[in-house]
């Protein structure tokens, strides 16, 4: 197992560019970012909120947070179920990343990785989920770290699939809720505040997910 990590290691670093475009660059992110918001105003609304769940749970870089938020502010009182569409897709996503990780990962997993340039934490991942698997993926569920990066990774280090459930159940139903309750609450006001601060948000964001990769060893 450990030639094959690091055979995929060193493809992963010499690949953290796919078609010469970083998929993280701040330019395609807020295209892909208003792309999302954009199907708030379609009658698939909820559909493609689950989609979008279901899809970033192993490979799309945008959070489903994004149009939950929107469709959240639109129809306050549909919070709840907007938040448990959201839930359901990603945890279903969860074992579609799994599956990736476990049948696909030289094909497509390793493709992925490479694109989100997530190579050097993929390998961390497997040290954290022979120390706690439970915790490391319960933890990237609810947090800003990239969920994808251990759906994959449960697969190609063969987590059970009781402890992706049961973690993914726990950590994004958490996450969605919260954020749906919070939008019950606080309304219009959080999503101005985002699009007025995007690109320092951004920033932010890869600070905690630095944050969050490091800390998470301590956890575990």
């Amino acid at each position: 197992m450990r030639a094959f990590i690091k055979e995929k290691t060193e493809r992963i670093r010499n690949n953290r560019v796919v078609n010469g475009i970083h998929l993280y660059s701040f330019g395609l992110l807020r295209r892909m970012y208003d792309w999302v918001l954009s199907w708030a105003y379609s009658k698939y609304s909820s559909l493609a909120l689950f989609i979008l769940a279901f899809c970033e749970s192993f490979f799309f870089p945008v959070p489903p947070d994004v149009l939950l938020m929107s469709l959240s502010i639109s129809r306050p009182k549909k919070a709840w179920f907007y938040a448990l569409i959201c839930s359901l897709g990603s945890i279903i996503g969860a074992f579609g990343g799994f599956l990736i990780g476990y049948l696909f990962y030289e094909t497509i997993g390793a493709s992925i990785i490479a694109a989100l340039g997530y190579g050097p934490e993929f390998i961390k991942v497997g040290a954290m989920f022979n120390e706690n698997a439970f915790i490391a993926i319960l933890t990237a569920a609810f947090t800003p770290i990239p969920f994808k990066v251990f759906t994959i990774a449960a697969g190609v280090w063969k987590v059970s699939l009781s402890t992706l459930f049961l973690a993914s159940l726990i950590g994004r139903s958490g996450r969605f809720f919260l954020i749906g309750g919070l939008i019950y609450f606080f309304g219009p006001r959080i999503k101005t505040f985002i699009d007025k601060y995007f690109n320092l948000l951004t920033i932010i964001f890869f600070v905690l997910v630095g944050l969050g990769f490091y800390l998470i060893q301590f956890l575990i």
